[in-house]
């Protein structure tokens, strides 16, 4: 049990009923927080519904009201108004004006974030407005403005170079201390203008290893644990005084190629890698979820962008495992196989090392299936388990050859500000830290281009279904499994469920049982 917890724990089964009203909340999950910058850790923040963003999402996913009441756009698509919401104060009791709001955008522009995808040329304060100006239309404006990067932040949050020193936002919850890289703990803050939160605080814990929140969740020393691994759940589930929740997310498992690798920059090597992967053996055997194995790169939830394939042939009868076909595409390559059973080319092995996390503990397992099914084709891979930045570090220096990791399409509602930095236009940025390596494509760049600036919904869905199709085709990026979000949760817990964009923890919709 965690020491700073425990005393926590044994005070509160002393408290009478009537008292547990205020009984805090403990919540651990694997993230850290890197610092105090919306641009780092600001996910963590507005999942503890300390920071909020202009636009937040409906039950569907789609963009809706939040600190701005409402927006238009103008009929050139180049200047977006965003009136805010009257009332709304800071944590250091300092009003939400327009000029607040748009300082605090114009310091997440000036770093990296997913407003990097956005012409922006200006933003500006006017009335009770903020005004963005672009120098061309871009039509998923309001689903960035919801992404975490973008948390609106009071005046003083920030020192004298734009960076910010404290975290003062306008959520439910204000921060009470905050130890980076663990620990957070915030406090009910009265001054909020929507509902006030049931739970008076909560604290808020990084936690790596899966085994070790595991533990927590047993014991008592967290009330609501996330991102568990599937052993982990059919453990706890014997538990009575634990809730078991899980909820398909818009993330997928996927491993990104080196495209510019000798051994992977035809795309048959790439199709025939993952012809090699027994998917549905993977979701239930692994993941414990035979519906999750993924075909494509977006679930159904992503709408327009979802295919429908499957598995089985579905729409394309080359999404199956078939071994023989993967052999068939190498062979076109010119590799054969030694005495081993391997395969090798003019005297070299096909061998390739995969980069993989534990922070979402089901990784390292499938980097393991994956070792095994490769091997099956004649394919040696070293499977490394290390931390998440050695991904974006080895596509950066150019030494990652693949990356086995849970890209999440829906960090917006509208999966384009992610598309367009994974398989963007911009020949600088395109791929980004966790997209396409080493790959272009004339075609997905313009139809991509082309939706930043279009308005019209069926247009936009068929240009989406393009890029779907070509990305299934090309595979600078393979699907292995949809992802479920996970968690348990202290039985006492009322009103618990799982965000499945993930922008929060809905904490202050948590109340303690009678």
């Amino acid at each position: 049990m965690t020491p700073c917890l425990r005393p926590l724990l044994f005070g509160l089964v002393l408290l009478p009923l009537a008292a547990q009203a205020d009984r805090p909340l403990a919540v651990v999950a694997p993230w850290e927080i890197t610092g105090l910058d919306p641009s780092t850790s600001g996910y963590v923040f507005a999942r503890m519904r300390v920071a909020e963003t202009l636009i937040d999402t409906d039950a569907d996913g789609q963009p809706a009201p939040g600190l701005a009441s409402g927006w238009q756009v103008s009929d050139d698509g180049l200047t977006w108004r965003f009136t805010l919401r009257e009332g709304v104060s800071f944590h250091d009791d300092s009003p939400l004006t327009a000029q607040a709001a748009a300082s605090s955008l114009e310091h997440a522009l000036a770093k990296p974030g997913i407003l990097d995808s956005a012409p922006i040329v200006a933003i500006e304060a006017e009335d009770a407005d903020v005004v963005v100006h672009l120098d061309s239309p871009f039509a998923p404006l309001p689903a960035l403005l919801a992404h975490s990067t973008t948390l609106i932040l009071a005046v003083d949050a920030f020192d004298d170079e734009g960076r910010a020193a404290q975290m003062i936002g306008t959520g439910p919850y204000r921060v009470a201390s905050v130890a980076p890289p663990q620990r957070l703990t915030v406090e009910r803050f009265d001054g909020y203008w929507g509902e006030t939160p049931a739970i008076g605080s909560a604290s808020y814990l990084a936690v790596g290893r899966g085994e070790t929140r595991t533990l927590m969740a047993e014991s008592g020393d967290a009330d609501v644990v996330f991102t568990l691994d599937p052993a982990s759940r059919a453990r706890l589930a014997r538990h009575d005084r634990l809730a078991l929740h899980a909820e398909p997310l818009p993330r997928t498992i996927v491993f990104k190629l080196n495209a510019e690798h000798p051994f992977l920059e035809d795309e048959r090597a790439r199709q025939a890698l993952s012809l090699a992967i027994d998917r549905e053996g993977i979701a239930a055997g692994l993941l414990r979820h035979p519906e999750a194995a993924a075909a494509e790169l977006f679930p159904a939830s992503l709408g327009p962008w979802h295919l429908g394939l499957n598995t089985n042939g579905g729409l394309a009868a080359d999404v199956a495992q078939d071994v023989e076909r993967a052999r068939e595409l190498l062979t076109e390559l010119g590799w054969e196989t030694n005495g081993r059973g391997m395969l090798e080319r003019d005297g070299e092995p096909f061998q390739l090392t995969l980069r993989t996390f534990s922070d979402r503990p089901e990784l390292p397992l499938v980097a393991t299936a994956l070792q095994d099914q490769w091997r099956e084709i004649g394919v040696a891979l070293e499977v490394a388990v290390g931390n998440a930045s050695e991904i974006p570090s080895g596509h950066r220096d150019g030494s990652l050859e693949l990356g086995l990791m849970a890209r999440n399409y829906g960090l917006v509602p509208d999966p384009l500000g992610t598309l367009l930095d994974d398989f963007g236009t911009d020949p600088e940025t395109m791929g980004g830290d966790w997209g396409a390596m080493g790959w272009r494509d004339a075609d997905v760049a313009a139809w991509l281009d082309t939706l930043r600036q279009e308005a019209d919904m069926d247009a936009r869905a068929e240009l989406a279904g393009q890029v779907a199709r070509r990305l299934n085709e090309a595979m600078p990026v393979v699907p292995v499994a949809w992802y479920q979000q996970t968690a348990a949760v202290n039985a006492e817990l009322e009103g618990f469920s799982i965000d499945p964009l993930e922008r929060s923890y809905r904490i202050d919709e948590l109340r303690w049982g009678e």
